[in-house]
């Protein structure tokens, strides 16, 4: 990314308040040793394609738009009969984002997304993390996203969203994603 090409906003918080806050709080020695945001990964299981295939490449476009560039297909590691899946069928989508399309989908799911959740009382604190620094949580509906046009929506899916951090503890992660507005309940 050159210079001459504007920052995100959030970026830019990151590098004038949000490292500042970081290291006043945990005291780091060295500034590669503050946490930063290294990617968000999108996915979206999509159990129907097993059936029909137009489901998921209804998914793939709705995901595409969301995130501002296109998924990749998962498919299936293994056959469940019970569930009509064979092993390499595709089955969802996901989507990593990086750099300044990573910041912009945050700055998205911050400011317009999570606010137009029904009934959003913000994410809960001690769950998602996973331990090593990376936080999850799960949305319902895609439509929550402006991008979305809720009349061409042939289905309600809901989708997984993970930031991966370069925290070492989950304590420092939470730090860095509060700084980032994240609403979490406590």
């Amino acid at each position: 990314m050159s210079e001459a090409m504007e920052k995100p906003r959030l970026r830019q918080h990151y590098d004038e308040v949000v490292r500042k806050r970081l290291v006043e709080e945990f005291g780091y020695k060295n500034p590669m040793e503050v946490p930063k945001l290294e990617k968000i990964v999108i996915n979206m299981g999509v159990g129907e394609a097993a059936g029909d295939q137009k489901k998921l490449d209804a998914a793939v476009a709705e995901l595409t738009m969301i995130a501002g560039q296109k998924p990749v297909k998962t498919k299936a590691k293994k056959a469940i009969a019970g569930f009509k899946i064979r092993e390499g069928q595709a089955i969802g989508t996901k989507v990593t984002l990086r750099k300044a399309r990573m910041y912009e989908f945050l700055d998205r799911l911050v400011t317009i997304a999570l606010p137009r959740v029904r009934d959003f009382r913000g994410l809960p604190g001690n769950k998602g993390f996973d331990g090593r620094g990376n936080f999850s949580l799960g949305l319902k509906e895609q439509i929550v996203f402006p991008e979305i046009n809720y009349d061409k929506v042939d289905a309600i899916r809901g989708m997984d969203i993970v930031f991966v951090t370069t925290a070492k503890t989950d304590k420092e992660a939470k730090a860095l994603l509060k700084a980032f507005e994240l609403p979490f309940q406590n």
